[in-house]
């Protein structure tokens, strides 16, 4: 095997054949969310978002750069070295195999999975989403959550976290803020009810409150829905209050993404 020179001073593999067993399963761990679980492994492409990640505690197993890359990102690239046991310098045209963007920063790792949060603290806020469809939703909605300081994001349904495109859209939140996962959001949100927090449903039904008008003390959970479709009936009947995001406009409904971010700023704005 050939061996390129790392910005350490060590030398890394280097593979060359876009047939590797090493990229081809990376490949398929990007492309497959039945893999990721399986194996509890997850792919990032990126400079900064490998760099997030080992900074920030992810196990990175397995890292990937082209010369080229190696010498721009140094910075980021030596922080992944840092951490990593397993480090290669790719070819270009590996790094094609790799990538899922135009114009490939020649970056990637294969990371663990981390231990996703186990305990809701009562006392604070936090965004849950049912059946999202769209990654780029999921990924703005996570960025959003760090920047305004949410407790964290319940995810229930969809597609998940560590679909690539959710990765690039949350640009490292993901990795950052506590994300919580359940198969059943109606559960959830009765375990969080006997527990004293407030549990919202958004939807436009003609019954639900003004976001605005809602008093809010304590911990919450508040649930969007599915791009299409909005919430279940079930999750809707478990929570403690329907709420609304007033409109003025003729549009008759926001971007998920759009409306869990007015969401959570008012309820940050009032508790």
């Amino acid at each position: 095997m050939l061996f390129s020179p790392a910005g350490n001073g060590d030398f890394m593999p280097v593979i060359s054949s876009r047939a590797n067993e090493k990229i081809k399963y990376a490949a398929r761990l990007a492309e497959s969310a039945s893999l990721r679980n399986e194996k509890k492994e997850f792919f990032l492409e990126g400079a900064r978002l490998c760099r997030d990640a080992a900074e920030n505690g992810i196990k990175i197993r397995t890292a990937f750069f082209t010369q080229q890359a190696d010498d721009k990102y140094s910075a980021y690239t030596g922080a992944v070295k840092a951490v990593c046991p397993e480090c290669y310098t790719v070819t270009p045209e590996v790094a094609d195999r790799l990538s899922g963007t135009k114009t490939p920063q020649g970056v990637f790792c294969v990371c663990e999975m981390p231990a996703g949060g186990e305990i809701i603290d009562r006392t604070k806020k936090y965004i849950a989403l049912e059946n999202l469809q769209d990654p780029s939703n999921l990924g703005a909605v996570c960025r959003t959550a760090e920047a305004l300081g949410m407790g964290g994001v319940i995810v229930s349904g969809g597609c998940d976290i560590y679909n690539t495109k959710a990765l690039r859209a949350a640009m490292g939140s993901s990795l950052r803020i506590n994300i919580f996962e359940t198969e059943s959001l109606a559960a959830f949100i009765e375990n969080a009810n006997a527990n004293g927090m407030l549990t919202l449903a958004s939807t436009p039904q003609t019954d639900a409150v003004k976001i605005n008008d809602i008093a809010i003390d304590g911990g919450v959970i508040c649930c969007v829905g599915n791009e299409g479709s909005g919430l279940s009936d079930e999750v809707i009947r478990a929570c403690s209050q329907k709420v609304t995001i007033p409109m003025k406009g003729r549009a008759e409904s926001l971007n998920a993404s759009a409306a869990a971010a007015i969401l959570m700023w008012e309820i940050l704005r009032k508790g």
